[in-house]
């Protein structure tokens, strides 16, 4: 079944195994409150990290309560809470990791550790998932959040990570956009480069799993008609499921536009370590902060199976 919209995932992450979220320094009413509401919606179970009497008092000004949530009390500060909720996952004690009230480079920190973190083969990348009133299925952009100039092997590893998580939501074979500012190749322009060379990659069989193409300016990208005015021929173009970005610049910039100029709604995860990683910005709101939960669950579950 496609997606469309992304209550679907709610639907979904109801439908598999309840999983334990763990939280790293707690004391954020945002995440209360998306926890408490995936919570009644009966997919996840919250396990807090922190100061109990500030995550107690910051839930009572949301309006909320703790009850059905797990409390490990820590006062030691945020990057202590993330250590602590890295080690529970590690533990297999817990199946999603959500950050708090705690810095990313702390949570990074905690998660990349060599000894007692997270870390895989892959490096971690953001992938949003988006469903915009303008275009007619669902895709999602990367990288937005995490790494900030990648070069071209970051950008394989990056390909990747969206890809598995296309793959783990059904979308079995995605299509991927490398985008720039242009469609054609131009030498003073790393990103066409970039695309080039992907797209080669991709035919070579050393990205698998889906088809890369590019370079391709954004509205190529999401546009059948605009590839036609511009006499380009592609499965890719106009039906891209990812779109991958040239930088952290530009990947931000379009996230928050979609977001806040395209009434797209969004759910995203990080994607690279052992388990789901649910980083949800301040300007998210509360539908996006509740898929993006709902979506790591669903890539739990998935990847299971």
């Amino acid at each position: 079944m496609s997606i469309r919209d992304l209550s679907v995932l709610v639907q979904r992450a109801k439908e598999g195994r309840r999983c334990t979220v763990v939280v790293a320094a707690a004391e954020d009413e945002d995440v209360l409150v998306s926890l408490h509401n995936a919570m009644m919606q009966g997919f996840i179970t919250p396990l807090l990290i922190g100061d109990s009497d500030r995550i107690a008092a910051t839930a009572c000004k949301a309006g909320i309560t703790t009850e059905g949530m797990e409390l490990l009390d820590n006062r030691e500060g945020a990057a202590s809470a993330a250590r602590m909720a890295v080690a529970i996952v590690k533990e297999r004690s817990a199946d999603i990791l959500m950050k708090g009230h705690v810095s990313t480079s702390d949570l990074l920190r905690a998660i990349l550790d060599r000894e007692a973190g997270l870390r895989t083969e892959q490096m971690l990348s953001h992938v949003a998932f988006f469903v915009s009133p303008y275009y007619h299925k669902l895709f999602c952009v990367t990288d937005v959040a995490m790494n900030i100039a990648p070069g071209l092997e970051e950008k394989v590893q990056i390909i990747q990570n969206a890809v598995k998580a296309c793959h783990l939501i059904g979308v079995k074979h995605p299509k991927v956009a490398v985008v720039a500012a242009v469609e054609k190749v131009n030498p003073k322009m790393e990103a066409t480069l970039h695309a080039a060379r992907l797209k080669e990659m991709n035919q070579e069989g050393s990205i698998k799993g889906c088809i890369v193409d590019g370079p391709f300016a954004i509205d190529i990208a999401v546009s059948r008609e605009a590839a036609r005015n511009k006499g380009i021929e592609s499965e890719v173009a106009g039906d891209c499921d990812i779109i991958l970005a040239p930088d952290i610049e530009a990947g931000n910039m379009f996230y928050k536009a979609l977001n806040f100029l395209g009434g797209a709604v969004s759910a995203a995860v990080v994607m690279g370590a052992s388990v789901p990683v649910v980083l949800t910005s301040r300007s998210d709101d509360e539908r996006s902060k509740l898929y993006a939960i709902a979506l790591a669950a669903c890539l739990k579950s998935s990847s299971n199976n």
